[in-house]
């Protein structure tokens, strides 16, 4: 008797966390579509990875947190298949989102990636506007494509071989529990920039620490049309600028922490 394989194109879903109780349920039951669902958790202390640890589709594996890049390429290794899409906690796939991405994969395409636009939410009210409008990114890729490039350690950057695509379906990604988790996340992503500059010899300067974060609220407020959203663009915008203001404080940190320390070790 002949034996068909099944033709079902396979896909393993990631994602990385840390403290993301209130997200982590939402975009996990988003992706039970999938074929096996990987989660890399940085030890949590929020409930977040026993809640992982629980769940019938889920297998999680703690790894300590070093930075975005090198956290997700752990993440990807332990991926089983070819097909790989990658979230971030607080995204969830919509059903007709689902859809597209099934009907991809399934089509023999030509791609090696995919460009995804993003609908944000702030708590359950979409920000339209305040610089996010145009915003995407890689979330479908052949892992043996693709690789996250060792140049960046936050907003980490894929790097991948072939052609990409665009998604029509936009993720929903859920930004904004309340202020001061995401005040929390701006402050840590600013933080981490600053190490990335230190790292590649940029150096601090008192206009930059002024200007820019100037700019990022002007831009993102005024010319990204943020005013158009309200009291939530005040707030995405003011807080968005002050990860630009962290990332300055932080490397003139780091510039100070360093020149003690030459000076300790010089004669």
């Amino acid at each position: 008797m002949l034996i068909m394989n099944d033709p079902k194109v396979k896909i393993s879903a990631l994602v990385i966390t840390y403290n993301e109780i209130g997200y982590i349920e939402r975009c996990i039951e988003s992706i039970t579509f999938t074929d096996e669902i990987i989660v890399v958790d940085s030890y949590s202390t929020d409930g977040t990875f026993e809640y992982l640890l629980e769940h019938p589709k889920v297998k999680v594996i703690q790894h300590p947190f070093t930075n975005f890049t090198s956290q997700k390429s752990f993440a990807l290794s332990k991926a089983t298949h070819d097909w790989v899409l990658f979230l971030d906690a607080d995204e969830v796939v919509s059903d007709t989102l689902k859809s597209e991405i099934v009907d991809t994969v399934e089509s023999d395409t030509a791609h090696a990636a995919f460009w995804f636009y993003r609908k944000f939410m702030f708590q359950n009210e979409t920000l339209r506007y305040s610089g996010w409008q145009t915003d995407k990114n890689y979330r479908l890729f052949r892992k043996s494509k693709a690789k996250f490039s060792d140049r960046k350690i936050v907003h980490e950057t894929l790097v991948v071989d072939g052609k990409s695509g665009i998604f029509k379906e936009k993720l929903v990604h859920y930004c904004y529990k309340n202020f001061e988790d995401y005040k929390s996340k701006m402050l840590k992503y600013g933080r981490l920039k600053a190490k990335e500059d230190f790292f590649t010899e940029k150096s601090f300067n008192y206009i930059s620490l002024l200007l820019k974060p100037t700019w990022k609220f002007f831009n993102h407020y005024i010319l990204r049309l943020g005013i158009l959203d309200g009291q939530k663009g005040i707030i995405i915008c003011y807080l968005n600028a002050l990860s630009d203001l962290e990332r300055f404080r932080e490397l003139k940190r780091l510039e100070k922490k360093n020149e003690m320390a030459y000076c300790l070790i010089m004669p």
